[in-house]
């Protein structure tokens, strides 16, 4: 009996010394970041701004693997589910992890309790853009033109119970429209069927739309948000347009599978806290319409909780929900 309680001793001992080990030499081999969304989004832009910067500090290569569907759900199950070892990571965004719970009524995973938080990435200005056919150059002049043509007005998103998604019919219920919603797989798809005008607006995340608006192809109305957006200050929040409420919240964080060692949560939160104060990044989130955060892991945690609880109502308000 003896012998085998200090066997057993032994090996604990040894399963110990293993794992601290491992989180003392992380990462010694390539890392997954994993995007929940098509190519071209603002998810996918955050990701490969932080995979290129996080490869360098981590001396090891950040790969990006895109693995869309079911409003990100597909791509944040993956992660939920894989090993806890700091190897596969999340590039979060607002809607599979604050949304989706009170959209969808069946979910492999819970967010809250299946995955860690590292750190909040980015904040995110939503804007609104019309294609240039539409006569509207302000969003009282939009809200007057959807009110002349109530069947005629379509909004695109990048799929049903997205931010984009709710965001249009937010607008519908405090503006009095009837616009339909079309949704596509993606953002990249939704603004160029936008480009092209096969539908009439969008209200989206600024990085994906604003390279659109510099170039003349989409025109910005207003932003939904409480103040302006550095990277477009001459386009006036929906308050200041006309349209009290209308505020939108988007971001992007990362997070690991729930059960990561602290260590490694502690070493790739540290990497991203001194990616983001890193002045080219800086630059180029704020260009892209998006502001630099980096917060604690904790604060994070706190944030998601307070945002599932206010989508939570908005999704009951529309009566959106997906099987």
């Amino acid at each position: 009996m003896h012998r085998r309680t200090l066997l057993i001793a032994g090996a604990f001992a040894l399963s110990i010394s293993s794992a601290a080990f491992a989180q003392d030499t992380y990462p010694n081999k390539p890392i997954k970041l994993i995007v929940g969304y098509a190519p071209g989004g603002s998810a996918d832009i955050a990701a490969r701004l932080a995979a290129q910067k996080l490869t360098l500090e981590l001396k090891q290569p950040v790969i990006v693997e895109n693995r869309p569907g079911a409003g990100g759900n597909i791509g944040s199950e993956v992660v939920a589910h894989a090993r806890p070892d700091g190897y596969t990571l999340l590039m979060a965004a607002t809607a599979q992890i604050v949304i989706n719970p009170s959209l969808y009524k069946k979910m492999t995973f819970d967010p809250a309790k299946d995955l860690a938080p590292i750190t909040l990435m980015q904040n995110e200005y939503n804007l609104m853009v019309v294609t240039p056919s539409v006569p509207a150059k302000t969003l009282k002049e939009f809200i007057a033109y959807a009110k002349a043509n109530p069947t005629a007005v379509t909004f695109a998103s990048p799929g049903i119970g997205t931010p984009a998604h709710l965001a249009g019919e937010l607008m519908n219920q405090l503006a009095g429209l009837k616009m339909l919603h079309v949704p596509y797989k993606g953002t990249a798809p939704a603004v160029s069927d936008l480009v092209a005008g096969h539908v009439t607006m969008a209200i989206d995340n600024m990085p994906a739309l604003l390279p659109q608006v510099k170039a003349g192809a989409l025109r910005a109305l207003a932003v939904a948000s409480e103040h302006r957006a550095p990277a477009a200050p001459d386009v006036p929040t929906a308050q200041e347009a006309g349209l009290p409420g209308f505020v939108v919240p988007a971001w992007k964080g990362m997070m690991a599978p729930a059960g990561t060692p602290r260590p490694i949560i502690d070493k790739l939160h540290a990497a991203m806290v001194k990616i983001l104060a890193m002045p080219d990044v800086r630059k180029q989130m704020i260009n892209l319409g998006a502001e630099p955060a980096g917060g604690t892991p904790e604060q994070f945690a706190e944030m998601i909780k307070a945002q599932t609880v206010k989508w939570a109502a908005l999704v009951k308000s529309t009566g959106t929900t997906l099987d």
